[in-house]
């Protein structure tokens, strides 16, 4: 099996999204291809046909390579959940919840084997793995338990890519420090630069890169735009990005205000509202921030009960429950719909110290927490809400604890499992669910704001509404496009020991 790895010089150069670019090409030219990534931070999480949780980019590769993705892409997960604490997911299952010290000294040292069985694995079904990183290979005081980088390009005896961010300054520094502080060994196996994010007019960075592949003597393989392709992102240092999505400023766009929660999670659940006309969207952390928004989300959390509590000591959860009052209308998402409820029970400490906690009391419902996350796949239709009545629907839920709605409340939608999920108020301002990826059901999420429209004597949007699936299969394709026209295919084969695609 043929591989090529992607490390970075930092968090957030663009790994993910060029390791999905590269999964879609080598596709595109024929190979069966898999992505894979050792270990993995993020609360961002994709799960699995078959129930497992991994990391969302390894899921999202997956499907560019137009395949299911499995746990042994992804074999550990970590996901912070507390101040030096993060759940530790192996193969897609709940392993501990661990401190920092004792995942590094005493789980580090085992999960070489668990590594090498998932690329073993994956060898008997794919020709090539595209291989992501983690961070930077030169953290000196980590790279003794460092399994996320070039122990894996060990492994597999993987070429490396070394990816770094021109738009963040310094990118010279960066590469050249990076390869500074690797082994001799390490650096061997370097064999091309990519420079990510570029704008500007390439003959002023030219004599940049001469100079660097001359003092290296490392080629400069790639100079990829600067690009909003759509694709999910997995680091939380993505949510800055957010922000500089375009806008709506015009007096005619809905409002729509997501809480940054400090623990958030599955913050791709709000991607689908940055691609809907009328609309501005800002994330606060803060109430100084409010501007009393129209319409307001709060999305998953890892600990839903610290998030309630930095809720009511910022002032937010007030403001919250007054603009409520006064019409606004407010969408709750896993921890987020656990919040909107009367009340939380915590009886064995599953998910904080905090044994009872008073919700914001949008909703009559109420949540136990218990030992056992639910991870599954889930369809359904809608059954609570008028402005989508019998609509189809996708999502995935992840979630700790269990929602029960009080006598007479409305569920919003009833699963083909049998099941009903999430709450909606009578009056359909005020809704809950445990689905995410539920603003995905691009219908279903248009209804919705029309239905906000109509009510606040607007016009609705009629802008032709495109599927999930055709907006991602788009994505990937586009993607794949850009980056083919401004990386050296032909030295990149040569360095994946590949031969050329026949044209």
């Amino acid at each position: 099996m043929k591989a090529i790895m992607l490390q970075g010089t930092s968090s957030d150069v663009g790994k993910s999204v060029l390791c999905t670019a590269l999964c879609r090409i080598l596709y595109e030219d024929g190979w069966k291809v898999a992505p894979f990534k050792s270990q993995n931070m993020a609360l961002n999480s994709y799960i699995t046909r078959d129930g497992k949780e991994i990391g969302r980019a390894q899921g999202v590769q997956a499907e560019a390579c137009r395949i299911e993705a499995t746990a042994d892409m992804n074999p550990i997960l970590l996901k912070p959940k507390q101040d030096m604490i993060a759940e530790v997911i192996v193969r897609g299952e709940h392993y501990a919840d661990m401190g920092a010290s004792a995942y590094r000294n005493d789980y580090v040292p085992t999960a070489i084997p668990i590594l090498r069985e998932s690329l073993n694995k994956l060898a008997e079904d794919y020709e090539v793995l595209v291989i992501e990183g983690a961070g930077s290979p030169a953290e000196i005081n980590l790279k003794d338990r460092d399994i996320a980088n070039m122990k894996v390009a060990d492994l597999v005896d993987s070429p490396v890519l070394l990816v770094a961010d021109i738009d963040r300054g310094g990118v010279f520094a960066s590469l050249v420090g990076t390869l500074a502080l690797l082994d001799e060994s390490e650096r061997a196996r370097v064999k091309g630069f990519i420079i990510n994010k570029f704008r500007g007019k390439f003959s002023l960075l030219k004599p940049g890169l001469d100079w660097l592949e001359q003092h290296t003597g490392i080629p400069v393989i790639g100079t990829i735009p600067y690009a909003d392709m759509g694709i999910d992102a997995e680091d939380s240092l993505a949510l800055s990005s957010l922000r500089l999505k375009k806008r709506d400023e015009s007096d005619k766009a809905l409002r729509i205000a997501v809480i940054r929660l400090p623990r958030i999670s599955n913050f791709t659940d709000v991607d689908p509202l940055y691609d809907e006309p009328g609309v501005t969207i800002r994330l606060i952390a803060s109430a100084a921030e409010w501007n009393n928004p129209d319409v307001v989300v709060l999305p998953g959390t890892k600990n839903t009960t610290d998030d309630l509590r930095w809720l009511k000591q910022t002032g937010l959860a007030e403001l919250i429950r007054q603009a409520s009052d006064n019409g606004a209308y407010v969408v709750g998402i896993c921890g987020g719909y656990q919040m909107l409820g009367k009340e939380l029970h915590d009886p064995d400490g599953v998910e904080s110290t905090y044994r009872h906690s008073q919700g914001l009391g949008l909703l009559p419902i109420h949540t136990t927490f218990h030992a056992g996350k639910r991870t599954v796949r889930v369809e359904g239709e809608v059954c609570g809400a008028s402005f989508a009545a019998g609509q189809e629907v996708t999502g995935y839920e992840i979630h700790l604890g269990q929602t029960v709605r009080e006598d007479g409340s409305r569920p919003l939608f009833r699963l083909t499992d049998g099941h009903t999920d999430g709450t909606i108020a009578d009056d359909e301002a005020v809704w809950g669910t445990y689905l995410h990826g539920v603003f995905h059901n691009r219908a279903f999420t248009r209804a919705w704001l029309n239905h906000i429209r109509v009510q606040k004597g607007m016009d609705p949007v009629s802008e032709e509404v495109r599927t999930e699936s055709e907006r991602r299969e788009a994505s990937y394709t586009a993607l794949a496009a850009l980056v083919r026209e401004h990386l050296d295919m032909k030295k990149l084969y040569e360095i994946m020991e590949l031969p050329l695609p026949v044209t």
